[in-house]
C-alpha cells in the first residue's frame, strides 16, 4: 500500500464532500434553519482536513489494483462518517448509528430508512438526504475524477479507482481519456435529472419536492420527502414520470452515449437492454394479472404493478402501493427482481443483467459439454466473444455474492428475533441496495426497530453491495496493508 498516495486521494475526496455540502448549507440559510450551523461545522472541518493532508501530491504516485479497491472502500466509509455528522450534530437524528445508517443508505442509493417521520426534518437536511442519493448514484469517486485537474489524473491509477466503484462485470472508457469519460457520464446524468425535474414541475409537484425527488430518483436511491412516499401526491402523471425515469436510470449509460453520438442502431441492438426490458415487461404483465382483483380498474393495477416492478428492479425504493399485502406470487416475483437489479454501468444495485446473462450462457455451455465433450463452445455477449477471464470473474463474483449474503443473513437472524421473511428481505433490500423489503421492512415500514449492531451490519451490507463486494473485502485482507 502506498500510504502517502492513499492519504492524498482521501484528502481530495473529503474536499469534494465539503464542497457538496455547501448546497444544503445554503438551503438551510434560505429557510433560516438552525441546522445550517451543523453543516458549517462539518464543511469547515472537511476543508481543513483536506488542505492539511492533500496540499502536496506525493512523489511516488503509483497505485496497484488492490490499492485502488482499498481506496474506494476507505473513501466510502469516510464519506459516510462525515456525511452523517450534520444529522447528528443538529439533533435531527439524535442517534449516531441511526445517522450513519441513514447516510450510508443515501450514498449507496439503497433508500432504507430509520426515520418514522420524514417530514419533520429541516429543509436543508431533507435536501442533503436526497442529495446523497444523487451523488452516490453515479459514484462519488467518478464525480471526483470529473472535477480533478488534468494534472492530477494518472490514467492507470484512476482506472483502478473507477473499476472498483463502477457497477458491472467490466469497466471501460467511453473515450480514450478517462477524465472525459467521467465528464460525459456526469453530463448525461445531469441532463436526465434536469428533464425529470422539469416534467415533475409540469405535473404540479412543488419546486422543492420536484428537486428532491429528481435527485433521489436519478441515483435510484428512493428517499422521499413525504411520509407516504410518492403516493402522497395522488397523481397518476407523477407516478408515470417517475416510473419511466426509474427505468431510464437503470439502463447502461453507454446506451445513452451511443444514441448521442449517432450510433442509434448499435444502441437499440444491445442484448443487455432487451433482456432488461423483457424482464420488466414480463414482470409487470404477470403481477398485473395476479393483483387485478384487488383494484377497481385494470389501469390502476397496471400503474401500481409497473411502478413496483420498476422501483424494485431499478433498486430505487419508491413506493405507491403496499406490495406487502399482495398475493404471494407477486411478492416472489418482486423478491427475485431484488437480486436481478438493473444494467451494468447504471446507477442500480443487484447482480446486474449482464452478469445474469453471462451466468446463464456459461451454464448452458457446460450442459453442452456434457453431451459433446470434444466440441468447442464460445460465449458471446453484445455480439462479441467474451474472454475466459471475464466469465471466470463473473462466476467467482456470484459465489462470493451468495456467500456474503448468507453471512449477513445468518448474522441478522442470530441478533434479531424477527420472522424469516423480515430477516431475508431486510438483508436482500440492503445488500442489493433496494430499500424496502417485506413484513417489518415493507413499503410502509422501516428499519428503526432493529438493534444498533444490526444497523451497523446492514450499513456494511449496503456498502459491500454498492461497491461490488471487493473494495470492502480488500479492507480485511492483511496483504493490502503491507507497505510497498
Amino acid at each position: 500500500m502506498n500510504y502517502r498516495m492513499l492519504i492524498y486521494v482521501m484528502g481530495r475526496i473529503l474536499r469534494a464532500e465539503g464542497l457538496l455540502m455547501i448546497f444544503p448549507f445554503i438551503i438551510s440559510l434560505i429557510y433560516g434553519e438552525k441546522s445550517g450551523f451543523a453543516f458549517a461545522v462539518v464543511i469547515i472541518s472537511l476543508l481543513l482536513i483536506s488542505t492539511i493532508i492533500s496540499t502536496n501530491p506525493p512523489e511516488k504516485s503509483f497505485m496497484r489494483p488492490k490499492d485502488g479497491f482499498a481506496a474506494v472502500g476507505i473513501a466510502w466509509l469516510l464519506l459516510s462518517f462525515f456525511g452523517c455528522l450534520p444529522f447528528y450534530i443538529s439533533g435531527q437524528i439524535p442517534s449516531f448509528i441511526d445517522a450513519f445508517f441513514e447516510t450510508v443508505s443515501g450514498f449507496t442509493t439503497t433508500g432504507s430508512s430509520i426515520l418514522t417521520e420524514v417530514e419533520s426534518l429541516d429543509r436543508g437536511m431533507t435536501f442533503w438526504r436526497c442529495f446523497t442519493n444523487w451523488t452516490g448514484g453515479m459514484g462519488i469517486l467518478v464525480f471526483v475524477l470529473a472535477i480533478l485537474p488534468q494534472s492530477d489524473m494518472k490514467s492507470t491509477r484512476m482506472m483502478h479507482i473507477m473499476r472498483a466503484e463502477s457497477p458491472g462485470p467490466t469497466v471501460g472508457k467511453l473515450v480514450p481519456k478517462l477524465k472525459q469519460t467521467a465528464t460525459i457520464m456526469y453530463a448525461i446524468y445531469i441532463v436526465l435529472t434536469t428533464i425529470e425535474f422539469i416534467l415533475l414541475l409540469i405535473g404540479g409537484m412543488p419546486f422543492f419536492d420536484s428537486l428532491c425527488h429528481s435527485l433521489a430518483n436519478a441515483g435510484t436511491g428512493g428517499f422521499s420527502i413525504k411520509n407516504a412516499g410518492i403516493a402522497a401526491y395522488g397523481s397518476p402523471y407523477i407516478e408515470i414520470v417517475i416510473t419511466v425515469f426509474m427505468i431510464l436510470f437503470s439502463v447502461n449509460f453507454n446506451v445513452f452515449y451511443l444514441i448521442i453520438t449517432g450510433n442509434i442502431l448499435r444502441a437499440i441492438k444491445s442484448e443487455e437492454l432487451w433482456a432488461f426490458l423483457g424482464i420488466i415487461a414480463f414482470s409487470i404483465a404477470t403481477i398485473t394479472i395476479n393483483v387485478s382483483s384487488m383494484y377497481e380498474s385494470i389501469g390502476d393495477a397496471i400503474r401500481d404493478s409497473a411502478f413496483s416492478v420498476a422501483t424494485v428492479m431499478s433498486t430505487t425504493g419508491f413506493a405507491t402501493a403496499d406490495f406487502d399485502k399482495w398475493p404471494t406470487f407477486s411478492q416472489v416475483i418482486l423478491v427475485i427482481l431484488m437480486f436481478v437489479g438493473g444494467c451494468a454501468g447504471s446507477t442500480c444495485g443487484g447482480l446486474k443483467i449482464s452478469r445474469i446473462i453471462l451466468l446463464i450462457k456459461n451454464g448452458l455451455r457446460e450442459i453442452k459439454y456434457i453431451f459433446q465433450p470434444n466440441s468447442v463452445y464460445s460465449i458471446r455477449f453484445e455480439g462479441k466473444p467474451v474472454e475466459k477471464d471475464t466469465v471466470r470473474s463473473v462466476t467467482n463474483y456470484f459465489f462470493i455474492y451468495i456467500a456474503l449474503f448468507t453471512i449477513f443473513l445468518v448474522a441478522i437472524s442470530a441478533i434479531e428475533s424477527v420472522d424469516i421473511i423480515t430477516a431475508f428481505t431486510s438483508v436482500a433490500a440492503t445488500f442489493n441496495n433496494i430499500g424496502p423489503g417485506l413484513s417489518i421492512v415493507g413499503p410502509t415500514g422501516n428499519f428503526s426497530s432493529f438493534s444498533p449492531l444490526s444497523k451497523f451490519i446492514f450499513s456494511l451490507a449496503m456498502l459491500t453491495g454498492r461497491l461490488e463486494l471487493f473494495p470492502i473485502i480488500t479492507l480485511f485482507a492483511p496483504s493490502t496493508w503491507k507497505k510497498v
